[in-house]
């Protein structure tokens, strides 16, 4: 599964690394610290893997540039 916004991707890759023991796990914080406890490394890679160029900073505001399109369109 793709990461979802810049922020998503780059927690996804501070988790997958403190994982590996590349980074301590008391470093991690928010979103980070939950991937690590939650995900396996393969799914960790997954999101970190994705690229960041068309992604949004948020994944709220992707919605929240969607809704404008569609009111747009009306």
């Amino acid at each position: 599964m793709p990461a979802k916004s810049k922020k998503q991707q780059k927690a996804a890759g501070a988790a997958l690394s403190a994982k590996r023991g590349e980074q301590s796990k008391s470093s991690l914080k928010g979103a980070s610290k939950q991937m690590v406890e939650s995900m396996n490394e393969r799914q960790l890679e997954e999101l970190a893997s994705t690229k960041r160029k068309k992604l949004p900073q948020r994944a709220s505001s992707a919605k929240a540039s969607k809704t404008k399109r569609a009111a747009k369109k009306k």
